[in-house]
C-alpha cells in the first residue's frame, strides 16, 4: 500500500479550557503544581465556578493532538484517531481538524459528552491539569483503522492511552498493524502519572518501539534512575532512538546510532502548555521531511520555545517560516 499519509496519531480526543490564575488560588484547590489528575466533569465544574466571570481560551487539543496539529501546520500530511461526544465540544472539535486539513477518525457518542481538560496556568507559567476524558476513556479496538496506519510512514501514540485497559488493548493492536505493515513507531511518555502507574503497559509498546518522546522527570521515573545521564544510557538499551527534552536546559536527542546535545532557545515562559508536544511535532517532521535528527530537534525546540512564550499550546506564526529560520541556521 501507498505510504500517503506521513504521521497517524493517537490520543484524546480533548476540548482544552485554559485559565490563568494566581498561587493562592492553586493551592486553595488542593491541587499540586504541574500535574495532570484524572477528575469527574463536576470537579471541573466546581473549580470553574469558584474563579467566577473570568477569560478563557478554548482549543481542540489532547497531547498526542497539539504534536499532530504542530506536524501539519509544518507541512506534514496527517491523520488522527480519537473518540468524541455528539456535542458542541465534539463538534468545535471535528470542525477545526477540518480546517487543517487533517484526516480525523473520531466517532460521535451520543450518550457520552467530549472529553475536557481543564488547564490551570499560574504566574510562573506552570500548568496544572485536570482533565475528564468522558469519550476519550471508551476508545477501543473499534476505533483503530488498518487501512490508515497501512498508508501511514509513522505512527504516533500518546501515553495517556495506556490509562484505561480498553484504550492500552487498542494502542497494543495498532502496534501490531503497524510492524504488519511497515510503518514506524513514535510513542511519548506524556506524564509521570503514566510512567509511574501504568510503567507495564507502556514499557510493551517502548519495547517495540522506533522512537521515544519523554522529559527529565518521566525518564527518571521510568528507568528508576537518580540521574539524567543514567535515564537516558538505559532509555537507549531499550529503545533504538530517543529524544529527551531538558526543558531550558535544551535536549539529548539519540539517532541512528549518534548523540546529539541541543542547546535551548531563550524566552520569557508565559504558559509551558503543550511545549513538549511541539517539540514532538518539529522532531518528527524533520526527521520526516529532512531525515536529519539534529536538525529535527532544533527546529522541535526552536518551536517549543515559541509556544512557551504565549498562552496556549497553538503557535498563530507560520510554521512554515517557524521551518524556514531554522533552516537558515537561526541562532540563541
Amino acid at each position: 500500500m501507498i505510504k500517503d499519509i506521513d504521521l497517524c496519531g493517537i490520543g484524546n480526543g480533548l476540548v482544552d479550557i485554559q485559565v490563568q490564575i494566581s498561587g493562592d488560588e492553586l493551592e486553595s484547590f488542593h491541587l499540586k503544581k504541574g500535574e495532570m489528575i484524572l477528575v469527574d466533569s463536576e470537579a471541573q465544574s466546581d473549580i470553574l465556578n469558584k474563579l467566577g466571570n473570568r477569560d478563557y481560551n478554548k482549543c481542540s487539543g489532547g497531547s498526542a493532538a497539539n504534536t499532530i496539529i504542530a506536524f501539519s501546520k509544518f507541512g506534514g500530511k496527517a491523520a488522527y484517531l480519537t473518540s468524541l461526544g455528539d456535542d458542541d465540544f465534539g463538534r468545535f472539535y471535528s470542525s477545526e481538524f477540518e480546517e487543517l486539513g487533517i484526516l480525523l477518525l473520531a466517532p460521535f457518542h451520543k450518550k457520552i459528552p467530549t472529553g475536557t481538560c481543564l488547564v490551570l496556568i499560574t504566574p510562573d507559567s506552570e500548568r496544572t491539569m485536570n482533565t475528564c476524558l468522558s469519550a476519550s476513556a471508551v476508545f477501543d479496538n473499534g476505533n483503530i483503522d488498518e487501512e490508515i496506519i497501512a498508508r501511514s510512514k509513522w505512527l504516533y501514540i500518546e501515553g495517556y492511552q495506556f490509562s484505561t485497559e480498553a484504550s492500552a488493548e487498542a494502542i497494543f493492536y495498532s502496534v501490531e498493524l503497524a510492524k504488519k505493515h511497515n510503518t514506524k513507531i513514535a510513542v511519548t511518555f506524556s506524564d509521570v502519572f503514566i510512567t509511574s502507574l501504568f510503567h507495564d503497559r507502556l514499557k510493551k509498546v517502548v519495547d517495540q518501539s522506533d522512537l521515544l518522546f519523554c522529559n527529565e522527570t518521566e525518564a527518571l521515573s521510568f528507568t528508576k534512575k537518580q540521574t539524567i545521564p543514567e535515564a537516558f544510557d538505559t532509555l537507549r538499551t531499550i529503545c533504538p532512538n530517543i529524544a529527551l527534552t531538558l526543558g531550558a536546559k535544551g535536549s539529548l536527542i539519540y539517532f541512528d546510532n549518534k548523540k546529539f546535545t541541543i542547546e535551548s532557545f531563550l524566552v520569557k515562559p508565559v504558559d509551558s502548555t503543550g511545549a513538549g508536544d511541539m517539540f514532538a511535532g518539529g522532531f518528527l517532521y524533520g526527521i520526516i521531511h529532512d531525515n536529519d535528527p539534529e536538525f529535527a530537534a532544533k527546529l522541535g525546540s526552536f518551536a517549543a520555545s515559541m509556544v512557551v512564550s504565549y498562552l496556549g499550546a497553538r503557535l498563530d506564526s507560520d510554521h512554515r517560516l517557524i521551518y524556514q529560520k531554522v533552516k537558515e541556521g537561526i541562532q540563541n
